[in-house]
């Protein structure tokens, strides 16, 4: 099983890499993230220059699509060619957006009716499109999870994992990179967020 971490030019590093990394502990599992990039290298928001593992192509074969954000999302959303590169299926993909990644989301129509997590800052944009952009850090209906604030990116991830693997996968890989000494409330807080009660997804 794949995953994408779709990450544009002026991407936040937190958002990509918190969630890419993750899911790459389960690689023995046969779950594996890859950086996917509309061009060979991109640049984040802090100037850090990333070779993508990928190609936009890969979006339609991943298993799991999860769109980054970055300060350059409104200049994607108004980019019919890269949103043409970006052909979701929620049918058959699980599809996620971190922060501003929300826009995308919107742009194609899969926010439609459904309430979304965003960061503060792309919050008025997000709702500008006629979403309504909930005060929490995880929402997920269906196969769409949204995600707001850049540490919700280990949600993301946590969430992928659990819908590919199951919640024992996804305890065990948010266990691993837990602060020391804090494995036990990381985990039952990352998996609270995605709503991993009792063993069972809400």
């Amino acid at each position: 099983m794949r995953v994408a971490v779709v990450t544009f030019d002026g991407f936040n590093e937190l958002d990509s890499f918190i969630a890419s990394a993750l899911v790459n502990r389960c690689r023995p599992d046969g779950l594996e993230a890859f950086i996917t990039t509309p061009t060979p290298v991109v640049t984040s928001m802090n100037g850090v220059e990333v070779t993508g593992q990928r190609p936009m192509e890969f979006v339609s074969e991943a298993d799991v699509v999860l769109i980054g954000s970055g300060i350059r999302t409104r200049d994607v959303i108004a980019d019919d060619r890269l949103l043409s590169m970006l052909p979701l299926d929620p049918s058959r993909q699980l599809i996620g957006s971190q922060c501003s990644g929300a826009l995308v989301l919107a742009r194609l129509g899969l926010l439609a009716g459904r309430p979304a997590c965003s960061d503060l800052t792309s919050r008025p944009f997000v709702e500008e499109m006629g979403v309504t952009v909930l005060d929490e850090p995880f929402h997920v209906e269906g196969n769409i999870a949204t995600a707001g604030g850049c540490m919700a990116s280990q949600y993301l991830g946590a969430w992928a994992i659990t819908r590919t693997l199951g919640e024992e996968a996804a305890r065990a890989a948010v266990a691993y990179v837990a602060p020391v000494g804090e494995q036990r409330e990381t985990v039952d807080r990352v998996m609270s967020a995605i709503g991993v009660r009792a063993g069972a997804l809400r």
